[in-house]
């Protein structure tokens, strides 16, 4: 599969790789570095989670990779913050519109071929600016793309979690506001460093905050530690405007996502 990916790369001369921070589109820039003429496009916005652009930065000083920094300006788009169904439509609109702008590459994504079997507004707006993706095209799904990156020595990425976008944490119809996100991120952090959890997701709902953990941190999280996370969580959020109960609960993947509203 390495091959494959590395020939579609040579073949394409030219390419301008959106890097989220993620497994699938770190593992595509360090192929790409290592094939082709490569830059790489790394979006910073509330909605990005720190640790993310703190591994694109670290991994472009240790690759020497041509990283490029932008403001997609998703932040500025009034359909993007009412958080549509379709909210990653416009997303990767304002993102890819962006990389456009300053690229004369081929642009080209992380879509990996599982994500073809999930609904991904996101594609639309790939298709309507002729991004490219290589996994796809090499027939590559997302468990190929962790043995590629294992393969790689790329060890610290070929074990990332999921880790989608910070506004996916938000349900449907709710308004994206980046000082939430702040703290969603925050808190997550926080989670992760105390508990070192499989999963994590601090989702906002219309009537509560809902931190959801996989089944077997939740188990061995005890009542009273739930109890003083909970109001520590509650008065973190509270600082925003945010004033809704807390809870703990098991993961549930996309349980923010109301595919029925528009």
């Amino acid at each position: 599969m390495t091959d494959a990916l590395r020939q579609w790369l040579s073949n394409a001369d030219r390419v301008a790789v959106a890097v989220s921070g993620g497994v699938d589109s770190m593992t595509l820039a360090v192929v790409a570095h290592q094939s082709t003429d490569a830059e790489m496009y790394h979006a910073v916005s509330p909605a990005v989670p720190t640790a993310a652009t703190a591994r694109v930065e670290q991994y472009a000083r240790q690759h020497d990779w041509h990283l490029h920094i932008i403001d997609a300006g998703e932040f500025d788009d009034e359909t993007y913050l009412a958080n549509p169904s379709n909210r990653c439509y416009f997303c990767k609109t304002n993102l890819y519109g962006t990389i456009a702008s300053c690229a004369t590459a081929q642009l080209v994504s992380g879509t990996n071929t599982d994500d073809l079997d999930d609904f991904r507004p996101g594609l639309q707006a790939a298709k309507e600016h002729s991004v490219r993706h290589p996994y796809v095209e090499c027939g590559i799904d997302k468990a190929a793309v962790r043995e590629i990156a294992a393969e790689l020595g790329l060890h610290d990425v070929a074990e990332l979690p999921a880790a989608p976008c910070l506004s996916s944490r938000v349900e449907t119809g709710i308004q994206i506001e980046g000082e939430v996100l702040a703290v969603v991120d925050d808190v997550e952090t926080k989670i992760r460093e105390l508990l070192a959890p499989q999963t994590v997701r601090c989702r906002i709902r219309s009537g509560e905050i809902v931190l959801e953990l996989d089944s077997h941190s939740l188990e061995m999280l005890s009542d009273s530690r739930q109890r003083a996370l909970m109001s520590e969580i509650s008065q973190r959020f509270s600082s925003t405007g945010l004033n809704k109960p807390v809870r703990f609960s098991e993961y549930q993947r996309g349980s923010a996502f109301l595919v029925n509203l528009e």
